[in-house]
């Protein structure tokens, strides 16, 4: 299964999406106010993709996986079920606002290690499975429409806090985010995202540290990674309409990000010597709005 971190990033390709865009370009004024009133009904995203990415976190052998998503907006409460990750905004949106404000709770399975026949490297595999991490919490953000290229393009930020309470590990992880769309036409939008993650000893004793016993099964050295600001990723998005547009039918979505763990992460022989601290995604996919 994908590792949460990189489930998130091919997530954000998905996301866009689902995003209302209006045309920057001057379609007719029927459509034109047809696409506008059609921004604030309700709407629902179904989509699957594939994404390319490393084994595990830090790993330099990837693979490709399927990346289902379902996101939405039904009387202004917005919402997405993205893989292993599903999540609410209790904030309803009025019709025509610029200003959005989002709060509601998170959810997040994390699968990362606990398949091992998923993983090449036969030292990783030695160092044990991980059982699937459940992390609960919450996050906070705002959005603005209108900044920058027109008055439809939108910059959110947020941030986001998950608790472990099962399975792999129970450690907090903090998760600051932006991310820009903009429309280019009434059928293509494109964007960009950056996060950066924060976690606890818990995450890092258990994904990162090597035990003097697995330090003999594996071959790799003994380490003990402490907690803290643990990576950070930056990437870009392009999705196009293949019937109507962005807000109707079928549509195509392409990106990629770039990930580089940092301190103690980076230096884990988990990390340094099995894999390497720089992390890239692919992923494509298709997705219908109706």
């Amino acid at each position: 299964m994908i590792n949460r971190r990189l489930y998130l990033s091919a997530a954000a390709l998905l996301l866009a999406g689902a995003a209302p865009a209006i045309a920057q370009e001057r379609p007719a004024t029927s459509e034109r106010d047809q696409i506008a009133a059609d921004f604030d009904k309700d709407s629902v995203t179904v989509g699957i993709g594939g994404a390319y990415f490393p084994d595990y976190e830090g790993s330099k052998t990837y693979r490709f996986t399927p990346a289902p998503v379902v996101i939405g907006s039904v009387k202004g409460f917005a919402f997405s079920v993205i893989g292993d990750r599903a999540s609410l905004d209790v904030i309803p949106n009025r019709p025509g606002q610029t200003i959005d404000l989002q709060l509601g709770p998170v959810g997040v399975v994390n699968f990362d290690r606990s398949s091992l026949s998923s993983i090449d490297d036969p030292r990783i595999r030695a160092l044990g499975k991980r059982g699937a991490a459940i992390e609960l919490g919450g996050y906070v953000g705002i959005g603005k429409t209108g900044v920058i290229t027109s008055k439809y393009d939108k910059v959110s930020v947020s941030v986001s806090y998950r608790k472990g309470v099962s399975g792999g590990h129970r450690s907090d992880i903090w998760e600051p985010q932006f991310t820009y769309l903009t429309p280019v036409s009434t059928k293509a939008a494109v964007g960009l995202y950056a996060s950066a993650q924060h976690v606890g000893q818990g995450y890092a004793d258990s994904y990162f540290s090597i035990t003097p016993t697995q330090a003999l099964a594996s071959g790799l050295p003994t380490y003990n990674a402490h907690s803290g600001w643990k990576s950070y990723s930056a990437g870009g998005f392009v999705t196009y309409s293949l019937t109507g547009n962005l807000l109707h039918g079928f549509k195509v979505l392409a990106g990629g990000s770039y990930s580089r763990e940092l301190g103690d992460f980076s230096y884990s022989p988990v990390t340094r010597i099995a894999g390497s601290p720089n992390q890239w995604l692919g992923a494509v996919g298709l997705a219908y709005t109706f």
